[in-house]
């Protein structure tokens, strides 16, 4: 509700976040990060009585590793809610995932201009 008592209506992302998920509680940030790849494991059938968003989510991630990000995007989706599916597909089995990669370590300055000064000596 709004401040003026009408009732604000309810947008049709939201409903269909809500029926996508069945109500149920969107899985914790920390299990499936926004870089976490993920591909369909070897040898799996689509489940029976799969969504037409589960069936989205097989047929991108049938080609190899897609982050949690990219299925999302693709999927035009709420991150919380591709998350949710792809936790599903994971806990049956359906779904090979690989961690986030580490992030880049950073390299002394001084090597990098050892690098450059050499290749200007080399090629200038």
């Amino acid at each position: 509700m709004t401040s003026s008592g009408k009732e604000e209506p309810v947008s049709s992302d939201f409903v269909r976040s809500y029926v996508i998920t069945g109500g149920r509680q969107l899985p914790a940030a920390d299990q499936l990060s926004l870089l976490t790849l993920v591909t369909i494991a070897p040898e799996r059938e689509l489940p029976l009585g799969a969504g037409p968003e589960v069936r989205a989510i097989w047929e991108l991630c049938s080609g190899g590793y897609l982050s949690v990000a990219e299925v999302a995007a693709h999927l035009a989706l709420p991150v919380g809610v591709a998350r949710l599916l792809l936790t599903d597909l994971t806990e049956h089995g359906h779904l090979l995932r690989r961690e986030a990669p580490p992030p880049a370590q950073a390299v002394d300055k001084r090597i990098l201009e050892e690098v450059l000064h050499g290749l200007q000596r080399r090629f200038a």
